[in-house]
Formats: structure tokens, sequence, C-alpha cells
């Protein structure tokens, strides 16, 4: 009796923290609007320029398209994750999104908890007890991230000078290791001598929220003749885009170095600095899966996202067009349509 007095003591205040953090847009549509969505960002939190920005770029679309309210949460540590989730659903809300594979583990526990609410996580993949039914109450969004990497990875040989190229990694864990699988694969497709130097900020969820580690090992990395680093590591990876700069531009105002983003375009971070960013559009996805609640069409089980659906690409515009040139753009897009077709086949780290 006191365990459910403490659970139901937490699930107020949380709920008391998370209403004084709606968008004031928010609040005064609260009481019309058709739907409520909370989302529970990971510890990297909402403007971490990357991937957690880009879940947060697509409710913010939706709550200003659609007839929905908004609320968010930044945990901040691992452990105010599942109050946060299981707030939310004692107020019934209509959708709830978690963002990162992190919070797997403890959103199955949740929405097998609260069978009738609908969840949905980004990067995660949430199944019954039995580890291979999915949960019909959650829509697992993933992205095929090793197909968006391999066409980094060709355009990273193509402008290195040196040979050798950059892998920066969040946490040690296998959806990484898909990141980093298709980077070496595009990158041997240009030139099957290059040397790929990589490194992990960490094994726990704090790889992701360190970006004075990511300098540091990106620096190490150019030490080691790496002259583009891609980066996949969340918050972290902005060290490594300051780990470039450091290194200046030459006399024709180039940089020396350079750094490719991820997840969101980030090409406008550190401009003449990014090579490319590989995106995946976790903004879209989200938006979809909030659109489908509200229209009744939510489908529990995995919505995966390919090159096929646009769901990953390199992003290119006004900041780094002139850094890559025509024949090597010419040639990535080539290998996507041979992609698609299943003319290339990437390797899936996560699937070995």
């Amino acid at each position: 009796m006191r365990t459910r007095k403490l659970f139901f003591l937490i699930v107020v205040v949380s709920i008391g923290l998370f209403a004084s953090s709606c968008t004031r847009h928010a609040e005064a549509r609260k009481e019309g609007c058709k739907i409520k969505v909370g989302i529970v960002f990971d510890i990297g939190g909402k403007n971490d320029r990357s991937f957690n920005a880009a879940a947060w770029e697509g409710v913010k679309r939706a709550e200003k398209d659609l007839d929905m309210c908004l609320y968010d949460v930044e945990p901040g540590n691992p452990t105010s994750i599942e109050p946060a989730m299981r707030a939310f659903a004692e107020k019934n809300f209509d959708l709830i999104i978690g963002v990162g594979f992190a919070q797997g583990p403890i959103m199955q526990k949740v929405a097998l908890d609260y069978p009738n609410n609908k969840f949905a996580i980004v990067d995660g993949v949430i199944f019954e007890e039995d580890g291979k039914t999915p949960v019909k109450n959650v829509a697992s969004l993933v992205f095929r991230e090793h197909e968006g990497s391999y066409l980094v990875g060709m355009i990273a040989a193509s402008k290195s000078k040196t040979g050798v190229l950059g892998f920066l990694g969040g946490m040690d864990i296998p959806l990484i290791h898909r990141f980093n699988k298709g980077y070496e694969e595009g990158a041997k497709s240009i030139n099957p001598d290059i040397k790929i130097v990589t490194n992990y900020v960490g094994v726990t969820d704090g790889a992701w929220n360190n970006p004075g580690k990511g300098k540091e090992l990106s620096l190490a990395q150019i030490e080691k003749g790496a002259d583009v680093i891609f980066t996949a590591a969340g918050n972290s990876g902005l060290g490594a885009f300051d780990a470039v700069e450091q290194y200046g531009k030459n006399a024709q105002g180039e940089a020396n170095k350079f750094v490719i983003g991820v997840d969101s375009n980030q090409n406008g971070v550190k401009p003449g600095f990014v090579l490319t960013s590989m995106v995946k559009e976790v903004d879209n996805a989200v938006y979809d899966v909030v659109k489908e609640v509200l229209e009744n069409r939510f489908q529990g089980g995995f919505h995966t996202f390919g090159l096929d659906k646009d769901g990953v690409s390199f992003a290119l515009d006004d900041n780094n067009r002139s850094l890559i040139p025509a024949d090597v753009i010419a040639k990535a897009e080539e290998a996507k349509k041979k992609i698609v077709s299943g003319e290339i086949k990437v390797t899936d780290a996560m699937a070995n």
C-alpha cells in the first residue's frame, strides 16, 4: 500500500511539472484540442541539433498543422524517463512518444501496463514478453541508417586527401555499428584501401551528451590522419564540429578538415566545415504517426524508413553545395538507385 501511495505521489508531482512545460499555445488549446500528445526526449535534450531536435521539429510541426496539444519532457537523467511516460499514460494521452532506443525496455513495461494507450518509439522496437511479437499499441519507427551512411561514406572518401577517415560513435551499441559499417562500405566502394579510425564516446547513456569527450576523440583521429569525420553521437558529436573548426581553412578558403553531421541537417552548424549530413527523416516519421492517431489510422509494429521512402538521405544545400563536386553527387545518386533496387546490398550490422 505504501508503494502505491508513493507511486501516486510521483505521478501527481510529475503531471504538475509536465503541465508547466507545455507551450503557451498548447495550454491555450488544452481544453479544445482533439488529441493530446506527450513526447519524452532522451538525456541529450530537444536542443541537441541532431536526433532529439529532429523529433522535436516533427511534433512542433504537427502541433501547428493538426488539432493537437503538445506536452514535452526532458528527463535530464535515465531514471526520470519511466515516471514521465507513466504520468502521460495516467492522464490518458492519445499518443506517447519516446525518443531513442534506450527507452525501449522502459516503454515495453509502460505500454504493456497501459494497453489502451498508444505509444511510438523512435529507433526502438518493442516486443511482447516473448521477445518476438511486436506490441500492438506501440509503433516502432526505425530507419535503415546503413543505407544513408553508405552514401556519405562515398562522399567522404571522394573528398579525403589523406586516405584516412574518422567515425565518432556515441554509445558503443549495434545501432551505431550500423552507421559505422555502412559508412565503411560506402567509402571502400570509392577507395578500397581507405582506413577508418573509429572511436565511441562511451558505453552508458552519458555517451550521447559529452561534447568535450567527442572533441577529444575527434582531435585524436585527426592526429592519426583523418580529414573527414562522420559523427553518430548525438550531442557529443558537436565536439567533432569544434575539432575540425580548430584546424581552420587553407589559402583557398576551404576547410582543412571536415565533419559529417547526422540525423538532422547539420550543414549550417559550422558552415564550410560540414561536408554533408546523413539525415534521418525523424521529423516526418513523428509527424506521420501523430496524424495517424488523429485520423484513427494508428497501427502498432514496424514502421521502416530507408532510401526507398526517402527516410534517410544526404543533405545538400547552400552551405555545402560548393564542397562536393557534381560527379561525386552523381555517383552517390546512382548508388542510391542501386541500393533501392537491391543491386547494391549494404551490410546491416544489427542483423549480424
